[in-house]
């Protein structure tokens, strides 16, 4: 029998997304393609997650890589590392690097990720700036810390409140400046977001909220922050983390349809034929993704395509994120308010313990929780509210957490 001609595979981008689109085509059909991956970033694949562990002084680099060089060699995978691609031709099925070489392709994916959004201020470009995105942003604030010294964290999401934490525990005295009222306010109420803003100063972090950066001051390097009422914070570090936004300049070079992502169908395709997208470039159905959750969905749909199998249509799941900073655990997910008369509001708050939870529910049907202090039922409350299970029989313990509520 004649062996089998492998296709050609070609994954722009080697982060957490793309490659587990890799993993679950080795786990399905590992002889199908003759896979290159190529990387802009000068290192193997690693979790980006643990970033802010390994910024709190909890892991080393080494411990996050998910994906070693040998374990690219062992499976027979090109890593292009430390190469950009600039050029799509999907006519031609190639793509180019930066350094000009020219790669073939019969099934492309693209896993360009999300670049950090800086505001225009004045000052970016001084030394002591930076975003808190990859390995180079954490070793750029780890060699800032070994002096202690101020740190300017401008972000009270989640990124921001990491980076905070992560720079308090290396000794920095830290300021965090949020533009809104309440920190977290995507993913927490107004309640909850006071709540941790009282246990992060108690923490010692400095929080200044309504707090509007304007220019980054400094000679030959970062020297304090100007804000719009003209206070002046002195900083030896300033650390951006006020969101992100889809990387889709390869794509709309290529004339693939975008918008505020690459734009993809149910099954992770693009508009052009045999290209596919993942993870947070993508926009589908309206919707673009922050959280590692709803990658893995998208990974596992595309792998499963590419190989050949019948899937089902994606769906992405309601968001969820959880939080441990100052030692208080906090988690979210669906919707976070009730939004008209038909939306009903289920809340418990324990001044002593620290506590608040609030649970929202449509129709008979949980569509939304916010868990402060406690959180072990999150998981309980997201399986809930995908399943669209009638919680009716539940409505009297539900608030209390599962164990009551099932015992009811």
């Amino acid at each position: 029998m004649r062996p089998r001609c492998k296709q050609r595979l070609v994954l722009v981008g080697n982060g957490m997304a793309g490659m587990r689109v890799i993993d679950e085509i080795l786990a399905r059909d590992r002889e199908r393609f003759e896979i290159e991956v190529i990387g802009a970033e000068p290192r193997p694949n690693y979790n980006r997650i643990l970033l802010s562990a390994v910024l709190a002084g909890e892991k080393e680099i080494d411990d996050i890589v998910v994906h070693s060089r040998e374990w690219y060699a062992r499976n027979d995978i090109r890593l292009a590392a430390g190469e950009t691609v600039v050029t799509l031709d999907a006519s031609a099925k190639t793509v180019t690097t930066a350094a000009g070489r020219t790669v073939g392709y019969d099934r492309l994916v693209l896993a360009t990720g999300s670049r950090p959004l800086v505001p225009p201020v004045a000052g970016l470009d001084l030394p002591g700036v930076c975003a808190f995105r990859n390995i180079a942003d954490l070793e750029l604030m780890r060699d800032a810390s070994r002096n202690r010294g101020r740190a300017v964290v401008v972000g009270g999401g989640l990124l921001g409140l990491e980076a905070a934490f992560g720079l308090m525990k290396r000794g920095m005295a830290v300021t965090v400046l949020h533009l809104m009222q309440t920190m977290m306010e995507r993913q927490l109420d107004e309640a909850a977001g006071l709540l941790l803003q009282r246990d992060l100063e108690a923490s010692g972090v400095t929080v200044l909220t309504k707090a509007h950066s304007e220019a980054i001051l400094g000679d030959t390097r970062v020297e304090a922050v100007q804000l719009a009422d003209g206070r002046e914070l002195p900083a030896d570090l300033v650390v951006f983390a006020v969101g992100v936004r889809p990387n889709i300049d390869l794509a709309r070079a290529g004339k693939l349809d975008v918008n505020r992502g690459i734009i993809v169908d149910d099954f992770m395709a693009t508009s052009e034929a045999d290209i596919f997208a993942v993870g947070e470039c993508v926009e589908h159905r309206g919707q673009t993704f922050g959280l590692v959750g709803p990658l893995w969905k998208q990974a596992r749909i595309c792998a499963a395509v590419l190989c050949g199998e019948r899937t089902e249509p994606y769906v992405a799941p309601p968001p969820h994120t959880s939080l441990k900073v100052t030692g208080v655990d906090v988690f979210s997910a669906g919707v976070l308010a009730a939004r008209d008369d038909a939306d009903e509001e289920i809340t418990l708050r324990d001044a002593g313990s620290g506590q608040y939870k609030k649970l929202v529910v449509h129709d008979g049907r949980l569509v939304g929780a916010i868990l402060y202090g406690e959180i072990a039922d999150g998981p309980w409350f997201v399986e809930l509210i995908e399943s669209k299970r009638d919680i009716t029989p539940l409505r009297d313990g539900l608030i209390f957490g599962r164990a009551v509520a099932m015992a009811a």
